[in-house]
C-alpha cells in the first residue's frame, strides 16, 4: 500500500521503520528547539507531516515502548486516531508519566503510525441481546 505525505516544514522527517518487520513507522519531533514536558503534564509535538489515509483505513498513533518504558513519555490519549479523511498535520500529545521533567529534542522519535483496516458498522437499538456464558461481567471477571 502507498500512502501519500506531505513534508509541511523542510525540517520534517518522513515516518521510517526501525527494522523490516517493524509494524510501526517511527513519528518524529519537528521543532525549531527542545520543548521541556513537566511531570504529569502533556505537549503538543509537531511531527511536520501530514498523510492521504485510504478509505478503510486509520492510522493508529502509538507510544514507542522505550520512549514509554525509560522516559515515562506516551501519547496522551494513549492511542491516537488519525482518520482517512483527515489532512492536518499529524501532532502527538505526549504525556509525562514520571516524576522528573522529560526533554523532547527536535528530530526524536515520538510516537510510532501504523496504517490499520477498519469496518464500518451500523448499530441497530433493541430492546434485548442475545445471552452468553459471560453475560454482564467485565472488569476482571474471567479471572487474573
Amino acid at each position: 500500500m502507498e500512502i501519500q505525505i506531505k513534508k509541511l516544514s523542510q525540517k520534517a522527517l518522513l515516518p521510517e521503520r526501525g527494522s523490516d518487520e517493524a509494524a510501526g513507522y517511527d513519528l518524529f519531533a519537528c521543532m525549531d528547539e527542545e520543548v521541556v514536558i513537566e511531570p504529569h503534564e502533556s505537549c503538543m509535538i509537531h511531527t511536520g507531516v501530514a498523510v492521504a489515509i485510504p478509505s478503510g483505513y486509520f492510522g493508529g498513533v502509538y507510544a514507542r515502548s522505550g520512549l514509554s518504558a525509560k522516559e515515562g513519555l506516551r501519547p496522551a490519549n494513549c492511542t491516537g486516531v488519525i482518520d482517512s479523511d483527515y489532512r492536518g498535520e499529524i501532532m502527538v500529545a505526549l504525556h509525562n508519566d514520571s516524576s522528573v521533567p522529560r526533554t523532547v529534542t527536535p528530530g526524536q522519535k515520538v510516537a510510532q503510525l501504523i496504517i490499520q483496516a477498519y469496518e464500518s458498522v451500523s448499530f441497530k437499538e433493541c430492546d434485548t441481546l442475545p445471552d452468553t456464558n459471560r453475560g454482564e461481567g467485565g472488569f476482571g471477571s474471567t479471572g487474573k
